[in-house]
Order: structure tokens, then sequence, then C-alpha cells
């Protein structure tokens, strides 16, 4: 078994390492990143626990959906949540539903 890559000082990630590297380490870099640019250029960052969450949940919601071709209810049990919430984050993040045709 290899060693899990170390995200310490790492800016980018190869491609390569998504396998070995989970997605909680890799958010979790890209997070810290994120704090030490903010301390840099001395800003404040404001609403960023909405901020992550919506760069986190639309595109969940957009492959869910894309898994299913479409199919609310099966989108919504994948994910784990109630059809009528997911028809409400549909409408809220603006996501177009493209329902794919079986060959």
């Amino acid at each position: 078994m290899t060693p899990e890559p170390t995200l310490q000082n790492s800016d980018h990630l190869l491609v390569a390492n998504l396998q070995t590297i989970s997605l909680e380490k890799l958010v979790r870099s890209k997070l810290e990143v994120l704090f030490q640019q903010q301390d840099e250029a001395q800003v404040q960052l404001d609403d960023l626990h909405k901020l992550i969450l919506e760069q986190v949940e639309k595109p969940l919601i957009e492959l869910a959906l894309e898994s299913h071709r479409g199919n609310q209810v099966r989108a919504a049990r994948m994910l784990g949540i109630n059809r009528n919430t997911l028809k409400k984050k549909i409408d809220s993040y603006k996501i177009r539903i493209r329902q794919r045709v079986q060959a």
C-alpha cells in the first residue's frame, strides 16, 4: 500500500492523486489555500459557509440528476433528501434539468 500524499504546502493537486486523496482532504487543502490568500490579501470573507455549501451542493445535485436522467424522485432518494427539498434547491441554484435519452 502506498502512503497517502501530504497536502501541506500544496496549492495544486495532480489529477492522478485524486484517487488516493479523500474528498475531505481535498476540500481542506483548497480551504487552507483560501484562508492563506485571505490573510495575505488582508480581506474579510463574509458568508463563507453559504458560499462553500453552494459550491459543493450545486454540482452534487446536478450530477445526481444527470445520473438519474432528470428523475427528481430518484435523485432525491440518492441524495437522502425530500423531493420537495430537491425541487427548492433546483430552483434556488437555477439548475437546468437535462433528461438524457437512452440509446
